[in-house]
């Protein structure tokens, strides 16, 4: 067997190397993108692709919130402050409790590949603060071929899911469709949901009325289903037009630290492209963009005991976001230009229903019909200096104007202009340095700015500026042999972040001044020609320069502790992959209790997973997650989300305990 087969077929059973090894890694352009291919071959466990990211990733950190559409961290940032498209297209939760975070509107058997880019540096999108997350989703092929396969694993997990492909050098398609379920899963200590509400109560981290009532206390924990469809038309070598769509239908989502769950979560993108290559000296490649995407949410507390003892409380919301984008690229001299405009229009309505009756919406609409439109123009330059230097600037303009009919003078409007440079130096064939500056915005979102609670509290507040990060990132990139190591460092300095103060009785947000810093390391060593070791590390900080109003600490919420993965990989044969990962957290003790964090003890899981491939077209799979059942939390009790809180803190959400699961892939 020789190495360069075994490095590829590691790269595909995944684990985590210098690049993030979900797959195959490429490196794009001259900024240090992470790319990660082959997510639905390595992470069969379930479809959440937030927790196949946490599991792979140093610096990206999960946010449990269920057993599926769970929410991440990444270097420190979350929520708004991280761009997520999927093909494209932008998609945004419509809960303002995050129970539906971009990345539960995708699958992770329907993922080809996802592409991160940390910091400020991408211009052509609305929004890039602190880190660009692009998904691409799985692409028609020539010819005719599919797959069927079926996945089981502990606390009931089901799923089934089929793919077919297709067509000519013309016309190709793609359809995908997939069902999964789960019941609620049990804590190392074989607490399920309701165990867990039950022992918050007694510790007095929640009130009575948040228990879950007699007759739905074994409710399965959510059930999805999902269809994809894709086209592609080829007109000629120069001209294609492409067309996607995906639907995503969630049912009975169970959020048992929150007081109420997903009665429903829907989901549609609609995607359509065009791209022209070689129109002349000034146009390599002119592509245009339309999309458009929707989520319904209705949570409810009627699985509860609070609907019987009080009243059953329904919050629905919605959001629409549509936008269109036009970039052309061409080449001059030694430099790859690309200009375009882009324009998006989100628009985010919400409203509370008492005992099944609509509260009066002037007084009780959480979020008012909230329209956030942007209009920008975005240039690029690659430039290559020689064999070794290249250089990237880019650089965007935004006009944002945000409206609600609550009342005009809530009407706000934002323009901002952002960019960067980022440099590669190559030195040998071994050494890279790469390193940029840059800067990056985004404006308040409706939440922040216009949200009401259902007591008619103004939690939002419409004065807010809008963020400004000021980021230099530098790092190292090394071999010595068969052994590689990547460094980078970051320095973020984020002028009026938008943060939630709980001192408040009303207009809760407000902006500070912040820091943001860490290190993050990851690398690999081929020991031989079968074995294989991985390893990463992350370490961030953040420090808010003053203490909020009414407030002492200047620690900075949702900044995860220090974490390390190692793993290895086993290729006997070329047919069987055995794999081993550690990962583990140190404690995180450096909370902004002021704001509800608390403090969380360190962890060490062990996942083990073995895949074994039969006659080139069925794959087994077998493995086990927290092989040891441990008790433990990756995220924390920030008051920015509605938990359930006693006189004491807010329930922790522990994870999973043993997981066993397996899989079986049949590939025609």
């Amino acid at each position: 067997m020789k190495k360069t087969l075994f490095i590829s077929c590691i790269c595909a059973a995944s684990l985590v190397s210098s690049e993030l090894d979900l797959g195959d890694i490429e490196i794009e352009g001259k900024i240090d993108n992470k790319k990660v291919k082959d997510v639905r071959g390595s992470e069969i466990k379930s479809a959440d692709v937030a927790e196949a990211l946490s599991k792979n990733i140093a610096d990206l950190t999960l946010v449990r919130r269920s057993g599926i559409a769970n929410d991440i961290i990444l270097r420190g940032f979350k929520k708004d402050n991280l761009n997520i498209t999927i093909d494209n297209a932008k998609i945004f939760g419509a809960c303002p409790n995050r129970m539906d975070p971009p990345t539960s509107h995708v699958l992770s058997s329907a993922i080809e590949s996802i592409e991160i880019t940390e910091g400020p540096f991408n211009v052509e999108d609305f929004g890039s603060l602190g880190a660009d997350i692009s998904i691409k989703t799985l692409e028609p092929k020539e010819g005719f071929g599919g797959e069927v396969l079926v996945n089981a694993g502990s606390f009931g997990y089901q799923k089934g899911s089929a793919l077919v492909t297709g067509g000519n050098d013309k016309f190709k398609f793609l359809i995908s469709g997939s069902i999964e379920k789960g019941k609620q899963y049990e804590d190392g200590n074989g607490d399920d949901f309701v165990g867990q509400i039950d022992k918050a109560i007694a510790r007095g981290d929640a009130v009575g009325g948040n228990q879950y009532q007699p007759q739905y206390e074994n409710m399965d924990a959510f059930e999805k289903k999902s269809f994809m469809g894709k086209f592609l038309w080829d007109i000629n070598e120069n001209h294609q037009i492409r067309f996607g769509y995906t639907n995503n239908q969630s049912d009975n989502i169970l959020y048992p630290n929150t007081p109420m769950d997903a009665i429903y979560d829907d989901s549609e993108i609609i995607t359509l492209g065009y791209k022209a290559k070689n129109l002349g000296a000034f146009s390599k490649v002119l592509d245009i963009e339309v999309y458009t995407s929707s989520v319904e949410h209705p949570m409810s507390n009627i699985y509860r005991k609070s609907a019987v003892m009080m009243s059953e409380m329904t919050h629905y919301l919605e959001t629409k976001t549509s936008g269109v984008k036009l970039k052309n690229s061409f080449e001059l001299a030694n430099h790859m230009i690309t200009a375009g405009i882009d324009w998006s229009n989100r628009n985010w309505d919400g409203g509370y229903y008492k005992d099944g009756t609509p509260l009066p919406e002037a007084m009780f609409h959480s979020i008012y019909d909230v329209d956030t439109e942007n209009r920008a123009l975005f240039v690029k330059d690659d430039i290559k200096v020689g064999e070794k230097l290249s250089f990237e600037l880019g650089a965007r303009y935004d006009d944002t104007s945000i409206e609600t009919p609550r009342t005009a003078s809530n009407d706000r409007d934002f323009d901002d202009f952002s960019g960067y440079l980022y440099a590669s130096y190559k030195v040998d064939k071994s050494m890279r340095f790469f390193g940029g500056i840059g800067k990056s915005v985004r404006v308040p979102d409706p939440k922040e700015l216009y949200f009401y609670s259902k007591t008619g509290a103004s939690v939002g507040n419409d004065t807010l500026d809008s963020v400004k990060n000021y980021e230099a990132d530098i790092g190292l990139e090394k071999s010595f042999g068969d052994f590689t190591i990547k460094g980078k460092f970051f320095y973020s300095m984020l002028k009026d972040f938008i943060a939630y103060n709980a001192s408040k009785p009303t207009n809760n947000y407000e902006n500070v001044d912040v820091k943001i810093y860490g290190i993050d390391i990851s690398g690999s060593y081929i020991a031989t020609e079968a074995l294989m070791f991985n390893y990463a590390f992350a370490y961030q900080k953040g420090k808010k320069d003053s203490p909020l109003e009414g407030q002492l600490s200047k620690n900075l919420p949702e900044i995860p502790p220090m974490k390390a993965i190692l793993g290895v990989t086993y290729m006997p044969t070329e047919s069987l992959s055995l794999e081993a990962d550690l990962i583990a957290a140190a404690s995180w003790d450096n909370v902004d209790s002021e704001n509800g964090e608390q403090d969380i003890g360190s962890y060490g899981v062990v996942n083990l997973k073995a895949t074994k491939t039969f006659a080139n077209n069925i794959e087994w799979s077998i493995g086990v997650d927290n092989l040891f059942d441990k008790v433990y939390q990756t995220s924390n009790t920030y008051k920015d989300l509605t938990l359930l809180t006693g006189s004491d803190d807010s329930m922790l959400l522990n994870e999973p305990g043993r997981y066993i699961y397996t899989q079986l892939k049949y590939k025609f």
